[in-house]
């Protein structure tokens, strides 16, 4: 009876975990639109050519400096790596659980799937 209190507490948190990721990456993402609208509403658009993000903008410590500085594409990216972030968040969250718990075959799996998602994210390219 206690594990499944236990199992029901965990599945509330990372529910919590989840619905508290996607809003505050909501949030974030839509302070950084609105900057960006004050920032750069009434520069002129050039439909002529492409222009990609700013290289300070490729790296998870210049996106960092660009939310310090109030720069409305640094935080919309923010926002966006914060959507990103959550459920690895949620994996990681699991697999401490799994530990807690001593579910060892839960936790190698767990692993793994952290590991692939680490993996991706760090030596993946777009």
């Amino acid at each position: 009876m206690s594990s499944r209190v236990s199992d029901h507490a965990i599945q509330q948190a990372i529910g919590r975990l989840l619905q508290l990721g996607v809003i505050v990456a909501a949030a974030v993402t839509s302070l950084g639109g609105l900057l960006l609208l004050i920032q750069r509403g009434s520069d002129p658009i050039a439909h002529q050519t492409f222009q990609g993000e700013p290289t300070a903008l490729e790296s998870i410590v210049g996106i960092f400096r660009g939310a310090l500085a109030f720069n409305g594409d640094a935080i919309a990216q923010l926002g966006l790596l914060l959507l990103i972030a959550t459920p690895v968040a949620r994996v990681a969250f699991t697999l401490v659980a799994f530990a807690l718990q001593g579910d060892r075959k839960y936790v190698v799996i767990t692993s793994i799937v952290m590991s692939l998602l680490v993996y991706a994210l760090v030596f993946g390219k777009a």
